[in-house]
């Protein structure tokens, strides 16, 4: 795989800004040692995850604003363009009319929808208008992390904190625990693969599980790192791990293989998306209010 040379890094506001996980190796006020297939933009406000959105050709970013019980529903969601400026800072979220958005973490786009994981609620929006169009909740759920959705609008939901489990959420709303406990290890980042299984990463450990939509646990690979967050998995089956705790980015080989880094130097890199045009990961920062992007070629 071969990376072009990118721009000199825009960092805007992160000197001070703190981290959600403990992150092995970064110093707040030090210089980042990014590759040079990566790029940051900021003025975000711990922006947990995105996604690509063709009939916009534009990235959706969920930020959870103000995070906390006292602060209530703070959340908003921002339209960025492919170059890193802000095309909507509030596409979602100026007015707070009709729109409870608590906590958003992880997202999806599929069938002209954007699904959003809000604690233990998934919410759906229109993309055309960004109105909000339903929301199902789980009620024994904790709180959802990452969500993936399948074309026929089965929502897939992993909850990172014990019980540590991954979830489905019918068309009708009906919620069932599709794997419940280990193999899982603080599941976080979910997608489908090329044949419609799940694969799930974990914060606990560098396993990542290829699942069967039923739970049936059908392949275990290894990231490079653990403590991961985001999964991005393209249509030739190759797999890109992002560690929110050592802030990498891993790619898995397609058919397997060992993991190679194929960025560094991005804290707490979460919950990613893709860009089929560009070929290029977007890779959100938390509480960094950042995005990253790194070229793949």
């Amino acid at each position: 795989m071969t990376f072009r040379v990118a721009a000199i890094a825009l960092i805007f506001g992160l000197a001070a800004a703190p981290s959600v996980v403990a992150q092995e190796g970064f110093t707040p006020g030090s210089p980042l040692e990014l590759m040079s297939n990566t790029r940051i933009f900021g003025s975000f406000h711990f922006a947990e995850s995105c996604s690509y959105a063709p009939e916009k050709d534009l990235y959706v970013t969920p930020n959870a604003g103000n995070r906390g019980e006292e602060y209530g529903s703070d959340g908003y969601v921002s339209l960025i363009n492919h170059d890193g400026t802000v095309h909507t800072l509030k596409w979602i979220g100026e007015s707070r009319e009709e729109l409870t958005l608590n906590d958003p973490l992880g997202s999806d786009i599929v069938g002209g929808v954007l699904y959003v994981a809000d604690r233990n609620v998934v919410r759906a929006f229109d993309v055309d208008s960004g109105h909000p169009l339903w929301h199902v909740e789980v009620d024994d759920a904790l709180g959802f992390n990452d969500i993936a959705v399948a074309a026929d609008g089965t929502i897939f939901a992993t909850q990172t904190r014990p019980p540590e489990r991954l979830y489905r959420i019918d068309p009708d709303g009906t919620s069932t625990v599709v794997v419940d406990g280990a193999p899982l290890s603080g599941p976080n980042g979910v997608a489908f693969d090329p044949d419609g299984n799940l694969v799930v990463v974990n914060l606990g450990v560098a396993e990542v599980h290829t699942f069967s939509p039923d739970g049936e646990l059908l392949l275990t690979e290894m990231a490079h790192d653990s403590g991961n967050d985001g999964l991005v998995i393209l249509p030739d089956g190759t797999k890109y791990v992002s560690s929110v705790r050592f802030g990498t980015v891993g790619m898995i080989p397609a058919g397997g293989g060992d993991a190679q880094v194929i960025a560094t130097g991005i804290p707490s890199a979460a919950s990613m998306c893709y860009d089929p045009i560009r070929h290029r990961l977007i890779v959100p920062m938390n509480a960094w209010n950042a995005l990253a992007f790194v070229e793949l070629d």
